[in-house]
């Protein structure tokens, strides 16, 4: 086999969490690039400088080793989300924050949003299901700060909250589809202006009618 350019060197041990690390680090360079069923695993042990053996030691199979990053980076969207609505009282603030944590998820070093939002397997069962509850969490956090600021009923916040989830998921791919033709900050804004613009149209809890 003819080695890859990123291929790394072979023969140095590493502790199991470190090797483990290195492995889904090559594995996300190579299904980013190629895609679920393009990618082989051969391929991600020669770029992570292991045998295939050692590969399987960690990973029983290339679902598995998918379903491992993917883990990992919808927990990471769900993180950051959770982090942006916790980062202030201001509903406002609120809302431009959770627009701006879905457009560095996106702008995000070594393109991990592809696996959530753009991957070839999203009718597998196991992917669809990590990658709706993910969406789920993150609607529920905004829906839950929604229902607790405003009289709208539980299924209204709910439903808020997956449309601004949607939105800034779609919004903030298109942005880096056009090569980031507009400025990072300059698009979440005009994002979080929409947003705003129909959220705070719901009368706040304790607002006279």
């Amino acid at each position: 086999m003819t080695a890859t350019p990123d291929a790394r060197p072979r023969g140095t041990r590493l502790p199991r969490l470190a090797r483990r690390r290195q492995l889904l680090g090559a594995a996300q360079e190579v299904f980013v690039a190629q895609g679920y069923h393009a990618a082989a695993m051969d391929e991600i042990a020669e770029r992570a400088g292991v045998s295939k053996p050692v590969l399987y030691q960690h990973f029983p199979g290339k679902l598995e080793l998918y379903l491992a990053l993917l883990d990992e980076h919808a927990e990471a969207l769900v993180k950051i989300v959770r982090e942006a609505l916790a980062s202030t009282t201001d509903n406002k603030l609120r809302v431009q924050a959770s627009i701006r944590a879905f457009y560095d998820f996106v702008a995000g070093e070594g393109e991990a949003y592809r696996l959530v939002f753009e991957s070839d397997l999203r009718n597998v069962a196991p992917v669809r299901a990590r990658v709706d509850r993910a969406n789920q969490q993150c609607a529920e956090m905004i829906a839950q700060v929604i229902a607790e600021d405003t009289d709208a009923p539980s299924d209204e916040a709910h439903l808020l909250g997956m449309g601004l989830v949607g939105m800034a998921e779609v919004s903030a791919r298109y942005w880096l589809s056009q090569h980031r033709a507009i400025p990072k900050d300059t698009a979440e804004k005009i994002i979080a202006r929409l947003a705003w613009r129909g959220i705070s149209g719901f009368p706040r809890t304790g607002d006279p009618l």
